[in-house]
């Protein structure tokens, strides 16, 4: 399973659900698609970052594709049996290499962005799980209902949840403090977290 981590960058949650995952049997790997270990500070330093990567989506593929490749040859992994989970960012990275067609048999989004530079087609072939949360002002509902006739279109085997009354990064911890310190509407909720995962797996 590789692990993407929301635009903040590769930090100790994306690490904390790979982790998880171990826990759970599979072999994960905390992907970092900014390079270099980058991490936002702010919430501006995130956005630059983040649009970097969705405006060179090859790099992205790329980059990816990279950790892919290292993780399906590993030892202890089974290469015809690969998935992807993201957080935020990292689920509209998900999504996106799913829908540009990656070898994935399933991905699955948490707070996650439906307006992505590779919307699902003809490529898609992976099982697709979105959790979202319905007070996220970040995810307009003209986005997610634009997502879904294009899963739709394509007979794409998906699930999308949306959490009434849940905002934005409810899978992290970190959320309230990180919100009020920026004034953003993130907020954790543990029983969104908790069903979700219990989807995922």
């Amino acid at each position: 399973i590789l692990v993407v981590h929301e635009w903040w960058g590769h930090n100790q949650h994306a690490r904390n659900k790979a982790e998880a995952m171990a826990e759970m049997g599979y072999v994960a790997l905390a992907v970092d698609m900014y390079g270099e270990g980058k991490q936002a500070d702010h919430p501006k330093k995130a956005n630059e970052f983040m649009m970097q990567v969705f405006s060179d989506i090859d790099m992205a593929k790329a980059r990816f594709d990279k950790a892919y490749e290292l993780l399906s040859a590993d030892s202890k992994v089974d290469s015809e049996r690969m998935g992807a989970i993201g957080f935020c960012f990292g689920g509209s990275v998900v999504l996106t290499m799913a829908n540009m067609g990656a070898d994935l048999d399933a991905v699955a989004a948490f707070h996650s962005g439906v307006q992505i530079p590779v919307m699902p087609g003809e490529n898609l072939s992976a099982r697709v799980l979105i959790c979202n949360g319905e007070a996220d002002p970040m995810v307009k509902p003209e986005h997610v209902t634009a997502y879904k006739a294009a899963l739709d279109s394509a007979g794409a085997d998906y699930e999308y949840i949306s959490y009434p009354g849940v905002k934005h990064a409810y899978t992290n911890p970190d959320a309230d403090s990180i919100g009020a310190e920026y004034g953003l509407p993130l907020a954790y909720d543990e029983e969104a977290e908790r069903d979700s995962w219990n989807k995922m797996e």
